[in-house]
């Protein structure tokens, strides 16, 4: 336990000392709902976005670009990084395990996605009359099991992909695509509705975060999908994954 404690404050100053991980995946999402937030039209409800504003239905959105970044994008080219340079296997031969720096990149990346979430939450309320989510047990639920999802992708890349290089040419396309079907590159009512469809079932699941957040609670399937999605993604990245 001592080791994972030690482990866990290097990995934490590592990634501190590394301002644009925490700038991209905290600090981003804030200034980006702050700028929102500060247009009043897209403060006040509309029609298109079921009677909620802009800024509430483009919330969730941006707490995408926190789960993206964290889980899919630094996660796996991290680990990569340690397998290439060969910590992992060194680890292997002292009391700390590679499986507790594992656990303590974990540790950091759903840190950071609960400052996030909360941090979101708190100033849009405060700020810009966000209603906290109507559904917190489903919002909860929801973003769990998308965070899961998403972690469990992360850790199948860094499974398979045995150089930072490699780890990144898996990532930086599976980081777009949750970031598109996420309706961060652009907001989901201005995509067609087949493409909004499969977004409901991408990770992290950004519709389920939605419903529970402004409307009611999340649909049973979208939350299954994604504990699906974990399950079977947690399982390979298990299975494949090699510390040398």
């Amino acid at each position: 336990m001592h080791a994972f404690g030690q482990i866990l404050k290097i990995e934490t100053r590592l990634y501190l000392r590394d301002l644009a991980a925490p700038l991209i995946t905290i600090v981003l999402p804030l200034l980006l709902l702050t700028v929102f937030g500060m247009i009043p039209a897209l403060r006040e409800s509309n029609p298109d976005f079921g009677d909620r504003s802009f800024i509430q239905y483009f919330a969730p959105s941006l707490l995408v670009i926190t789960l993206a970044m964290a889980a899919v994008n630094i996660l796996p080219t991290v680990l990569a990084t340690y397998r290439e340079r060969g910590v992992l296997r060194r680890l292997a031969t002292t009391p700390a395990s590679p499986a507790a720096l594992l656990a303590a990149q974990l540790v950091i990346s759903l840190g950071t996605i609960l400052i996030s979430a909360v941090l979101l939450i708190v100033v849009g309320r405060l700020a810009f009359d966000v209603p906290l989510p109507r559904h917190p047990l489903g919002f909860a639920l929801a973003l769990v099991l998308g965070t899961a999802a998403l972690l469990a992708l992360g850790l199948l890349v860094a499974a398979v992909a045995p150089t930072n290089k490699s780890a990144q040419a898996i990532a930086v396309p599976l980081f777009m695509l949750v970031m598109f079907f996420g309706g961060v590159y652009l907001p989901r009512f201005m995509l067609p509705n087949f493409l909004v469809r499969i977004g409901d079932y991408t990770p992290p699941g950004v519709q389920a975060l939605l419903d529970a957040w402004t409307t009611d609670a999340p649909r049973p399937l979208h939350l299954a999908i994604m504990a699906v999605i974990a399950v079977l993604a947690g399982s390979a990245a298990a299975k494949l994954f090699r510390w040398e």
